[in-house]
C-alpha cells in the first residue's frame, strides 16, 4: 500500500529533501538521463534554493516506509525569465506572470519497482489540487528521449508550447502547459 504526504512547511520540506536525493540519484540515473552522484548534490542544492520559493509543496509517495516517488512545484513569480528560453514565439500575454498565474511542476519522479501502478499520476494529482491557477507549466526531456513521460503528461491533457534550453551545456527540453481554467 502507497501512502501519500503534502508537505509545505519550509522546515520539514529541506528535512525530506535529504530523504528524496537518493531516489532522485536511482531515478535519474536511468537513460535517458544518465546522471551522476554530483548530479544528485546539485539536485539537492537546487531543491533547497527552489523550497524557499512562494507556494512550494513537495508530495511524497511512501510504501513500507521508504520512497517510491516524489513530487514538488512552486509558483512562477511575476518577474521570472523562465519562459526566456523558449525557442517558439509564444506572445506577451501568454509569458505574462502574475506569481499566481503559472505553478512550475519541477520534479516529478517514481523509482522503476513502483511504476505503472498509478503512483505517478496520484503524484500529479496531489501536487496540483486546490491550485487556483491558471496553468501547470513543465520542461521534460523530448521524445523519443522521454516517451513514457511524455504519453503520461499528454494523458492528462498537457500540450507542447515550445522547446527550451536553459544555458549552453544544457540540453534541449520541450516546454509543456496544462491549462485549468
Amino acid at each position: 500500500m502507497v501512502a501519500f504526504e503534502q508537505i509545505e512547511d519550509f522546515d520539514e520540506v529541506v528535512r525530506q529533501l535529504d530523504a528524496v536525493v537518493p531516489v532522485y540519484g536511482e531515478v535519474y540515473a536511468e537513460a535517458p538521463y544518465d546522471e551522476g552522484p554530483q548530479d544528485a548534490v546539485d539536485f539537492l542544492t537546487r531543491a533547497r534554493r527552489q523550497a524557499a520559493r512562494d507556494g512550494f509543496r513537495l508530495v511524497l509517495a511512501r510504501a513500507s516506509g521508504e520512497i517510491a516517488g516524489f513530487s514538488y512545484g512552486f509558483w512562477l513569480p511575476a518577474d521570472t525569465g523562465w519562459w526566456s528560453a523558449v525557442r517558439a514565439p509564444l506572445g506577451d500575454a501568454f509569458v505574462e506572470e502574475t506569481g499566481r498565474r503559472t505553478f512550475n511542476l519541477a520534479e516529478l519522479a517514481v523509482r522503476r519497482g513502483w511504476r505503472r501502478q498509478g503512483i505517478a499520476a496520484e503524484l500529479h494529482r496531489r501536487l496540483i489540487a486546490g491550485l487556483e491557477a491558471e496553468r501547470i507549466a513543465l520542461t521534460m526531456r523530448p521524445e523519443p528521449e522521454a516517451a513514457p513521460a511524455q504519453a503520461a503528461y499528454g494523458a492528462w491533457g498537457y500540450r507542447n508550447v515550445g522547446r527550451a534550453q536553459y544555458g549552453d551545456a544544457s540540453p534541449a527540453y520541450d516546454v509543456m502547459v496544462l491549462p485549468l481554467r
